[in-house]
């Protein structure tokens, strides 16, 4: 199983990797993109804030959202699109397995831009503002970025299989796609606005009361249940039967 899984996700690196190619311009742009803005540009404008502050939190959960969605609906859909998807189902590759191993590839994609974009800002606030102390992250901020972002990164990846999968091109996923990440990181902030001001008061208390661990961790557990859930959803839809039909 996981030697399958493995086979799925160096597969989908490497049709990553032949599309950048192809359109060097764009696709190698917008993957640096993220590295220079998050590890070097909002540092150097940052300072030291940029280690020291615990809302850099939102930033990096923010970032492998992008990152995954920029990639991830074209697991299925690109695959519909190139008459590619008929030879893979036809292998003997198991459901779980290459479903499995297309989420593993974009979430290794997303995390692992974010955790590059994470050290070279690390890098740029110290050279630039160090003065000759270490500057790092707080152990409780440091754990709570690598362990959001991750879980970020996999709740992408379920939501954009689920859609990819259900998307006859990969123009249209990506639109779904689109959609989909604004709904989710505008919805969560406006939805919370419409709230009369007592349940927001209600809904907010117990992360401005805790610490940045325990906010972590409350975090971490309502990502974990929605990865979880769109988990659950993907290998419901993806029946083989189906997808050889549609």
């Amino acid at each position: 199983m996981i030697v399958d899984v493995w086979t799925v996700l160096w597969k989908e690196w490497k049709q990553l990797t032949l599309r950048q190619g192809r359109g060097l311009g764009r696709g190698l742009l917008g993957t640096l993109m993220i590295p220079l803005v998050f590890g070097i540009f909002l540092p150097w404008q940052t300072g030291r804030e940029w280690v020291t502050s615990p809302a850099v939190l939102i930033y990096w959960v923010w970032v492998p959202l992008l990152l995954v969605s920029s990639v991830v609906a074209d697991s299925f859909a690109g695959e519909r699109e190139r008459h590619t998807l008929e030879t893979l189902l036809a292998s003997r590759l198991s459901d779980r397995a290459i479903l499995l191993g297309k989420l593993a590839a974009a979430v290794s994609y997303g995390w692992g831009i974010t955790m590059v974009s994470l050290l070279l800002g690390l890098v740029t606030v110290n050279l630039i503002y160090g003065r000759g102390e270490l500057l790092f992250y707080p152990v409780g901020v440091a754990g709570g970025i690598v362990l959001l972002s991750f879980l970020a990164a996999g709740l992408m990846a379920g939501i954009g299989v689920l859609i990819s999968l259900r998307s006859p091109t990969m123009r249209q996923a990506q639109q779904v796609m689109s959609l989909a990440t604004m709904v989710l990181l505008f919805g969560v902030i406006y939805g919370l606005r419409a709230l009369p001001l007592a349940m927001q008061e209600a809904l907010l208390r117990p992360l401005v009361g805790a610490g940045v661990t325990r906010a972590v961790l409350l975090a971490s557990a309502a990502l974990l249940l929605l990865d979880g859930i769109f988990l659950a959803a993907a290998m419901a839809r993806f029946q083989r039967a189906r997808l050889t039909l549609d």
